[in-house]
């Protein structure tokens, strides 16, 4: 069908279908007069339209509203089965991958731990593979799959830059492996922008144009979020600012080599036990577990939740010089971006809660010139998993969704 034309009919049919369908993925199952009503339609309209969607196998019906007084009301809702998309979350642990349907629903995940000689190709295909079984599908049922990875691939040599910690992921060749291996096509993106993408879509930065994602698990990554925009930067580096040369470390050289840079050494992970023995923190016993963070992370985490329970003394002390760390790379970021808020995020800073957010905003406001609104992640569970979801149906709604073709 050929693309329609400002102003014609089909695009206005276009345009209040795609307002519709929006509104039933916004509010879950709603009315025919519900739907006029908050599209500002008429009910014959309204009517036209819902026959028109579910014609085209877009919404469904779902039942009727019978616990209000009067008639019951026919609902519709966006038909789940409409597209379907996949998501994975490498890191040098594990790939773990999720299928969606078209409302973001996971109906399916699948881990896949990293065993020493196995390649990104295989382990890709098996985490993919796995939950796209578990989702009872096929992997053609797939419309599009995002695949989160640290780092970034150079968008001029397609290579992964930023993350020589990440192994078997480094061929020049891998994309062209993956692209031959999976039948959808698929888009790479960094951990950490997906994250920011997470809290965009569903969670703290909701409504903001203008914000910093800081995150701290394995390493120091930031996400740049400007006039509602993912910026990426020329190779895909904007963000990796553990490569930051900061005051209180001493210089960093060659910095992709050692994968490391002065705002890790000084505020990463790897400080934190260092820095609670040194302030007579005690981590308490705990019984051991298996979980989705290295030793390293666990035992950080253990430590400023355990300070963040009881913030006083010790605890309290802790908390401040680590804010402190945390705020002299950050403090950069602001004063260079002037965002509206941070979102803090990354199961470390988590740990620390609003003791070590209202402590670092406090240093932050002595350190920078401006005064961004410093905010805790709202998804905790799988950010990145779940940005990469979210920006696989960003694009597959673009184009399922388009009715006027």
């Amino acid at each position: 069908m050929p693309a329609a034309t400002p102003g014609t009919p089909s695009l206005l049919r276009a345009m209040n279908d795609r307002a519709a369908l929006e509104l039933l993925l916004t509010h879950g199952p709603l009315s025919r007069t519900r739907i006029g009503h908050l599209t500002g339609l008429s009910k014959p309209t309204a009517s036209q339209l819902l026959a028109r969607l579910e014609a085209a196998g877009l919404v469904v019906a779902t039942g009727t509203d019978g616990g209000r007084p009067g008639p019951s009301a026919q609902l519709y809702a966006v038909n789940p089965r409409a597209a379907y998309v996949g998501g994975l979350d490498v890191t040098p642990g594990r790939v773990l991958a999720a299928v969606a349907d078209v409302t973001g629903t996971v109906i399916g995940t699948h881990e896949v731990p990293y065993a020493e000689g196995t390649d990104a190709v295989r382990q890709v295909t098996e985490a993919l593979g796995g939950a796209v079984k578990a989702a009872g599908l096929h992997g053609s049922d797939l419309h599009r799959v995002v695949i989160a990875t640290p780092g970034a691939f150079d968008p001029q040599t397609g290579r992964l830059r930023y993350a020589s910690h990440l192994p078997g992921w480094h061929s020049p060749t891998l994309l062209e492996e993956l692209a031959a291996a999976l039948p959808m096509p698929v888009e790479y993106e960094n951990d950490v922008n997906l994250a920011a993408v997470a809290e965009q879509r569903l969670g703290a930065a909701r409504g903001h144009e203008d914000f910093v994602l800081l995150w701290n698990e394995e390493g120091l990554g930031a996400a740049l979020v400007l006039g509602g925009r993912l910026h990426r930067g020329w190779t895909g580096g904007a963000g990796e600012v553990g490569f930051l040369p900061v005051p209180g470390h001493p210089l960093v050289r060659q910095v992709t080599r050692a994968n490391t840079g002065g705002y890790q050494e000084l505020a990463g992970v790897q400080v934190v036990p260092g820095l609670a023995a040194e302030l007579g923190v005690e981590a308490e016993p705990r019984p051991d577990a298996d979980g989705p963070h290295s030793a390293e992370v666990a035992a950080a985490v253990a430590l400023l939740a355990q300070a963040a329970a009881a913030p006083e003394g010790p605890h309290l002390r802790f908390l401040e010089s680590y804010a402190t760390l945390l705020a002299t790379g950050l403090a950069s970021l602001v004063a260079v971006l002037d965002p509206e808020i941070v979102v803090l995020s990354g199961a470390v800073i988590d740990a620390g809660g609003d003791p070590l957010r209202r402590l670092l905003e406090a240093e932050l406001a002595e350190l920078a010139p401006s005064r961004p609104r410093l905010v805790s992640g709202a998804v905790r569970e799988r950010p990145v998993l779940h940005g990469a979801l979210e920006s696989a149906l960003a694009t597959v709604r673009e184009e399922v969704f388009d009715t006027s073709r």
